[in-house]
């Protein structure tokens, strides 16, 4: 069996602020990628995938039951190809905020769901809530709690833009110009990070009413303006804004950030060569870069390897 490829996502804009309703932006990544394979492999990383989806296919049984009416799958089918060695070949580094589940939960949903919502049809609002939905609960086997948009994005392969947590529609972005000197970056850390203790943080934090209005007055305020400049290829205030937002990331999200890339973040803020900010939950994985200048851009960020994800 060689499975369709499912792809990573980007989360462009929006990493917390989806949480509390702010706009996101999110598009595939088509440089990793991951599919299912049912041959027989003895490598330690198939067989580790293998454990994990015998693991998963027990969790969507107890799913069908409790969720009865949202999803059901063919379980038989899937347990049967487990048995047989089946595994989620994937080149998709987890623990780096780009979709590694994701992918995994988009390559099952398309082989085992019975009664599917495939990427033929019109997607309707509510088939893409619908989706979401699925996903969310698919997803949360491996997150605790999931959104559902990584295994969104990573099934469609389209860019999604999320207007608010009951509104989101696949969306256009503008072409790149790849003669451009801007480019978005990803920066890697060099460690993994987990999702969960950093949204836990995150919800802790939500419990200070500081913390809260600075979320509501700033941080959402400038992600929206940022989500808005993209797709409308407003470079200038699109940059305008990153600052804005790299500055209260960095005053407000320090935990997220890997202490290494501290003095890295606050010399792109003073310097303007390039902003730095979140790619998914942070505390490890990529951080996410936006430049004018790229050359500029590599050579303040000397001895880091920048992987280009988009050129304007």
């Amino acid at each position: 069996m060689k499975g369709p490829l499912f792809y990573s996502k980007i989360l462009l804009f929006g990493e917390y602020g989806i949480i509390k309703d702010s706009k996101g932006l999110s598009i595939p990544y088509n440089f990793f990628k991951g599919a299912l394979k049912r041959e027989k492999n003895d490598s330690k990383m198939a067989q580790e995938s293998n454990k994990s989806l015998k693991a998963y296919a027990e969790y969507l049984k107890v799913l069908e039951i409790k969720e009865e009416g949202l999803v059901s799958f063919d379980i038989e089918a899937l347990e049967k190809d487990v048995d047989n060695g089946m595994y989620f070949d994937s080149s998709i580094p987890q623990g780096y905020g780009i979709g590694s589940s994701g992918a995994l939960v988009a390559a099952i949903y398309d082989r085992y769901a019975t009664d599917k919502i495939t990427v033929l049809e019109n997607l309707t609002r509510e088939k893409l809530l619908q989706l979401k939905k699925i996903f969310g609960k698919m997803e949360s086997f491996f997150h605790g709690k999931s959104s559902g948009l990584d295994p969104l994005n990573s099934y469609l392969s389209l860019p999604i833009l999320i207007n608010s947590k009951d509104n989101i529609e696949s969306t256009s972005i503008p072409s790149q110009n790849t003669e451009g000197k801007g480019a978005v970056f990803l920066l890697d850390s060099g460690m993994t990070g987990e999702t969960a203790p950093m949204v836990q943080l995150f919800m802790e934090n939500m419990k200070q009413e500081g913390f809260r209005n600075m979320i509501k007055d700033q941080f959402i305020k400038h992600t929206d303006a940022c989500v808005e400049d993209f797709l409308n290829g407003n470079v200038k205030s699109l940059f305008g804004n990153l600052k804005q937002l790299s500055h209260v990331v960095f005053d407000h999200f320090k935990p997220m950030i890997p202490s290494k890339f501290h003095q890295l973040w606050q010399k792109g803020i003073e310097t303007n060569d390039y902003y730095l900010k979140l790619c998914g939950s942070g505390g490890g994985g990529y951080i996410l870069g936006f430049t004018q200048d790229l050359e500029k851009a590599k050579k303040a960020l000397e001895g880091h390897t920048l992987e280009v994800v988009y050129n304007f």
